[in-house]
C-alpha cells in the first residue's frame, strides 16, 4: 500500500499535468480570440475571453492544491 506521501506526490504530479493542459488550452483560446476579434466576430471573442478567465481562475486553484500536496 502506498504511503500518504507517495499518494500526495502522485496526485501533485497528475495535477501538474492537468495544469499544463490548462495553460495550453488557454493559449489556444487566446489565439482564436485574437483572430475572432480581428475578423469582426466580437460577441464570440468576448465569450472566449470569459472562458479564458475561467481557465485562469481554475489554474490558480490547481496551483494552490499542488503546492499543498507537495508540502506533505
Amino acid at each position: 500500500m502506498p504511503s500518504d506521501s507517495d499518494s500526495n506526490i502522485a496526485a501533485a504530479d497528475a495535477l501538474t499535468l492537468l495544469l499544463h493542459n490548462q495553460h495550453a488550452l488557454a493559449a489556444a483560446i487566446e489565439e482564436v480570440t485574437k483572430w475572432l476579434s480581428e475578423n469582426g466576430v466580437e460577441t464570440v471573442a468576448e465569450n472566449a475571453v470569459v472562458a479564458m478567465e475561467t481557465l485562469d481562475t481554475n489554474a490558480k486553484a490547481i496551483t494552490e492544491a499542488i503546492t499543498r500536496l507537495r508540502q506533505f
